[in-house]
């Protein structure tokens, strides 16, 4: 089994070291534009050799997978179409889904498989590569149904063997779903960060920051790049869950200027109920 990462930034990255563990995979190659991240991933053996786009074909991949920002996905996609004979599993990680879904050429719709490993950290590039990022964590893979059961066996028989959980949904549930547990809160941790950074004092502040606020800043630190794709396109979804947070931010205003210290401590403790769920 060889296999093909194109983008070796966390995801990627990641993805590549923990295959190399996988009794039935031959080779990891990697792809990436970018000349030190090519340097780095050999460096740190996340990959066993890099190659380009045009030498796809000479190695006899079976698995492509799509560890890049979700705008280049949809592109990536593009030139795959027109390449001759095509039969790998192509495999995107991408954090949104209908638009990609929307835009997957014809002629190669049956080789993709739609997939969101429900995992990452706020750190980029191949050095923020972690072997166990994966393990243990949900993937949803997306209207599997448009994709050939052969392309659906491999991607199951991949993410199993990284001990993840897999779930099916809709794209646009996905997307949904994604805007209220991912895409919402990177919006909420740029808010606060720069809620914080316009204060005059903000170094004072700061020296009191504690583990709250590392907590809740911590996504400030993802990459402005990748986020923007995501944002673009979930956009919708995302304008959803920011009226839905607003209105919720301003029950918690109002009743602070009325005084209703009732009602906030019922707001909070209806709050606290949400972990309930993850038991």
């Amino acid at each position: 089994m060889n296999i093909a990462i194109l983008g070796l930034g966390l995801m990627g990255g990641s993805m590549g070291l923990s295959l190399q563990d996988d009794c039935y995979v031959d080779n990891v190659y990697g792809i990436d534009h970018n000349p030190e991240h090519q340097e780095k991933a050999l460096e740190l053996n996340l990959v066993n050799k890099i190659i380009t786009m045009e030498e796809l074909s000479k190695y006899d991949i079976n698995i492509i997978l799509l560890a890049v920002p979700v705008d280049a996905i949809i592109r990536i996609m593009k030139e795959l179409s027109e390449c001759d004979d095509i039969n790998a599993t192509i495999i995107d990680l991408g954090s949104s889904k209908k638009k990609i879904a929307d835009n997957i050429p014809s002629n190669i719709r049956q080789n993709v498989v739609l997939a969101h490993p429900m995992t990452g950290t706020e750190y980029t590039g191949p050095k923020a590569a972690l072997k166990g990022l994966y393990t243990e964590k949900v993937v949803a893979l997306c209207d599997t149904q448009n994709s050939a059961t052969e392309h659906n066996q491999v991607a199951i028989s991949l993410f199993s063997s990284l001990r993840m959980r897999i779930i099916h949904m809709d794209s646009a549930d996905h997307d949904l779903h994604a805007a209220y547990i991912s895409h919402l809160p990177h919006i909420i941790s740029f808010s606060l960060a720069n809620t914080v950074l316009d204060h005059e004092n903000r170094t004072s502040i700061l020296d009191l920051a504690a583990t709250g606020f590392r907590d809740m800043s911590r996504l400030a630190k993802s990459s402005p790049i990748m986020w923007e794709d995501i944002f673009r396109q979930n956009k919708n979804n995302l304008l959803h869950t920011l009226d839905e947070f607003e209105k919720n931010l301003k029950m918690f205003k109002e009743n602070l200027k009325k005084d209703n210290w009732q009602e906030i401590s019922q707001l909070m403790n209806n709050a606290n109920t949400l972990h309930e769920v993850f038991k």
